[in-house]
């Protein structure tokens, strides 16, 4: 798992640099035919990796509900983010990674919950999470770099 564990770090800190220099504004601003911003990617990315390795494992989620209610799928921004809740979604988009390898590394995700994604691929065991999730990542790495070109970033 280690080399899925580095993907997910790489791919993380690319949306990281593809994102550094933009404002808070352009960051909080809907592109024409999107229906999410910039910002809500990366939470959305946070929420997600927590739902599919904790949430299915029945592992307490390192984050808070009202946050997963924020980013969770199905959920659009319900107003701009500010600096403070901008720098909280970078940490975690580093810090959870090696939480994550760490407390795989410990064994705690024993009993993972099958769940059937809307992607047509049924997950079974943490393993499934962690490799699904990259390709979830890789996703919205891709949605971000399209929102980029539409607001002329």
């Amino acid at each position: 798992m280690k080399n899925h564990f580095q993907l997910l770090h790489k791919t993380r800190n690319n949306v990281l640099r593809l994102t550094e220099n933009l404002s808070l504004e352009t960051l909080n601003k809907i592109p024409e035919g999107f229906n999410n911003n910039i910002a809500w990617n990366l939470g959305h990315l946070v929420a997600t990796q927590q739902l599919l390795c904790y949430g299915l494992s029945g592992q307490q989620i390192l984050v808070e509900n009202d946050f997963i209610t924020k980013y969770r799928k199905g959920s659009k921004p319900e107003g701009d983010i500010d600096q403070a809740q901008l720098d909280f979604i970078k940490n975690q988009l580093i810090v959870l990674v090696d939480k994550t390898e760490e407390d795989l590394e410990k064994g705690i995700f024993q009993n993972f919950k099958e769940y059937p994604t809307s992607y047509g691929i049924v997950l079974n065991s943490i393993e499934d999470a962690i490799v699904f999730n990259n390709a979830h990542e890789a996703m919205h790495l891709g949605y971000i770099i399209a929102m980029k070109k539409a607001l002329g970033v």
